[in-house]
């Protein structure tokens, strides 16, 4: 213990190094996705870390524990990489007594675990916008009717698509505000406290979904869908009127008033000789391959004879009819459809039977489709994500997503 502390910045030094030789190939799959943010976010805890009372430590190190914990049992590698940036930015804190809270709300924005989380509520808000779209436009135009996130308007249709409320324009306009909040920090040469960074990010989000609404007004106004110069030209506006503008306002009513405090140095060998020991050996264990056993005790009814692997995490059964896949649980349904260029028209919970299972609506090239999806573990269907994984943590069962799609 003694020589960690004498050599604490070197020590720290290397164990930074092995931790970014060992899960290089995972940091460059995390970095492809999400580089720009990421990069922001460590300029924002370079340029706006300050001195705190709080020990960070009491923070950081059980999340890391509990996020290596699911990491080590579920093989989730991006749940890993947030993992590793946090014990970097405690091993920052560690030598410098400096974090920054509006980093670290970036750092997590720009996870892909937030990536994840998000694609999953995108498609509601998105059709609740629509919805209350119509029913303010439904006054002042003729709206035949409203399908999802499809509008009839005098014969023809208008479809809004996901670009709207998307993860871009949301994460674009939190790093703004978290910019902001950190320049105004600078220039008053004094600190915002927790309850006002979290209010700010609040009014972020309402003015996201302001600006997204306008957005939707806006294209159905001018009927304008397709992805050309008009269409990004009215999001970039909508953006910049509905968001950066009034954030521009805003900021003056908050007033960073905490002054940065002057405390003695707080060793944590204890966090750091722990965390490494955790980090590396979930390191090590995620880089062994297991198998997703996805087709075990998998139901007769599904001729697996007839299908085949797109790769080692999807099954494909083709018939002239439907069209079936099982994946691992991380795939999300919605973005793999709309991926391939389909038009998410609604989604909604449906019974089958006694179990409910996911509907959705879609359309591509003017042929709409019904696709039926849902998590089965142990012969149960379910249609939260979080429940079969909270399942598979703790019982190592095998769980697997199903979806079936057939023309409407």
């Amino acid at each position: 213990m003694n020589l960690l502390l004498k050599y604490k910045n070197a020590t720290i030094l290397l164990i930074i190094s092995c931790l970014l030789i060992l899960n290089y190939s995972i940091i460059v799959t995390g970095l492809d996705n999400n580089l720009l943010g990421i990069l922001a976010s460590i300029v924002l805890f370079i340029i706006g870390g300050r001195k705190t009372t709080f020990n960070v430590s009491y923070l950081l190190f059980p999340m890391i524990f509990l996020l290596e914990f699911v990491s080590y049992r579920l093989h989730t590698k991006s749940v890993h990489l947030l993992a590793v940036v946090l014990f970097i930015c405690f091993l920052h804190y560690s030598l410098t007594q400096k974090f920054s809270f509006i980093a670290f709300i970036c750092i997590l924005l720009f996870s892909s675990l937030f990536n994840t989380f998000f694609d999953y509520l995108s498609t509601e808000i998105k059709q609740a916008l629509c919805y209350y779209v119509f029913i303010v436009l439904n006054n002042f135009i003729s709206i035949d009717k409203i399908e999802g996130v499809n509008f009839y308007i005098q014969n023809s249709k208008i479809t809004i698509d996901t670009a709207c409320m998307g993860l871009s324009m949301f994460k674009t306009g939190l790093l703004s505000g978290a910019f902001l909040l950190t320049f105004e920090e600078k220039k008053q040469q004094k600190y915002f406290n927790i309850l006002q960074i979290f209010l700010f990010c609040g009014l972020i989000v309402i003015l996201n979904i302001v600006s997204n609404y306008f957005r939707i007004i806006t294209l159905i106004l001018f009927q304008c869908t397709e992805e050309n110069v008009l269409h990004h030209s009215i999001g970039i506006l909508c953006f910049v009127f509905y968001q950066i503008v009034p954030m521009l306002f805003l900021i003056r009513f908050f007033k960073p008033k905490t002054e940065e405090v002057s405390i003695q140095k707080q060793h944590s060998v204890f966090f750091i000789v722990a965390g490494s020991m955790i980090l590396f050996a979930t390191s090590f264990e995620i880089k062994k391959e297991i198998p997703h056993n996805l087709l075990e005790n998998i139901n007769p009814k599904y001729a697996i004879q007839n299908g085949t692997w797109v790769n080692d995490e999807v099954f494909k059964i083709a018939t002239p009819n439907k069209l079936t896949y099982i994946k691992t649980p991380s795939h999300n349904p919605l973005v793999c459809w709309t991926g391939a260029g389909y038009k998410i028209i609604e989604k909604k919970e449906v019974k089958r039977g006694n179990e409910k299972i996911w509907l959705v609506r879609m359309e591509k090239d003017n042929i709409q489709y019904n696709s039926y999806w849902w998590y089965e573990c142990n012969s149960k269907k379910y249609t939260s994500l979080p429940e079969v994984l909270l399942i598979k943590l703790f019982s190592n069962k095998t769980v697997r997503l199903i979806n079936e799609t057939s023309k409407s």
